[in-house]
């Protein structure tokens, strides 16, 4: 198989890319392995915490649970709307959710201009 002076060039510029891809990754995957960062990596499965490591959400405030596979019938109904209810008013007993001073240089760490 003979090739033009042109696709033996752009051939050699496919394979050569390839080549630098597969290069370049393997280092970085090899760095990312060696310096233990893959550790850290907890949401790939298989690197869940261990069970003495894992701690429950501590930014719940319900303790009722309802149940996945349960029926749901009137009183059932009732409550969750009850439940529902309580984080409605929590919101709501915000004055001023959307405060001035939020966005304010001074908040975000802007230093002042002289």
């Amino acid at each position: 198989m003979k090739f033009s002076f042109g696709a033996r060039n752009l051939w050699i510029l496919g394979v050569g890319a390839t080549v630098l891809a597969i290069i370049t990754t393997s280092v970085s995957i090899l760095i990312y392995h060696n310096s233990g960062d893959i550790y850290l990596d907890r949401s790939r499965p298989g690197f869940l915490p261990d069970e003495e490591e894992a701690v429950g959400d501590k930014t719940e405030n319900s303790d009722y649970k309802f149940s996945e596979m349960g029926e749901v019938d009137e009183a059932t109904l009732d409550e969750y709307l009850k439940e529902i209810k309580k984080i409605e008013d929590n919101v709501k007993s915000i004055s001023n959710p959307y405060p001035a001073g939020a966005l304010s240089d001074k908040s975000l760490g802007i230093p002042e201009k002289k």
